[in-house]
């Protein structure tokens, strides 16, 4: 790793630099990350997101099984049902850490759900 001439940190290797943006990617949509935000909140099942969300059942199982291939979501099964949480609690922190700031610039309070439509995804 190299040293920022100005004393600042030093550069991360190249291949976690490739794997911060694979992660921000996935999270690059407004549908994956409303998906984490409500999964930052509490586990919950398919048909709990898609309500909570506003997206169909299809359309949040691809998003969910992207998010779930890129480690940044998990499931495990409860009965019949598979329950989704959120994988790695450095993601809930930068997520919560994202969405807060944001809104509280535009003068929204964070807790206040967004549904997708909202957002014309």
């Amino acid at each position: 790793m190299s040293t920022a001439a100005d004393g600042g940190f030093e550069d991360p290797p190249a291949e976690v630099l490739v794997k911060a943006a694979a992660a921000f990617g996935l999270l690059a949509t407004p549908a994956r990350l409303h998906i984490v935000w409500a999964l930052s909140q509490g586990e919950s099942d398919v048909t709990g997101l898609a309500d909570r969300v506003g997206g169909t059942l299809p359309s949040v199982s691809q998003h969910l099984t992207k998010l779930k291939l890129a480690g940044l979501v998990r499931s495990r099964r409860e009965g019949r049902r598979q329950v989704y949480l959120v994988d790695d609690p450095d993601v809930v922190t930068v997520v919560r850490l994202m969405v807060g700031q944001l809104a509280e610039r535009a003068g929204h309070a964070p807790a206040h759900p967004v549904r997708l439509r909202e957002l014309g995804a």
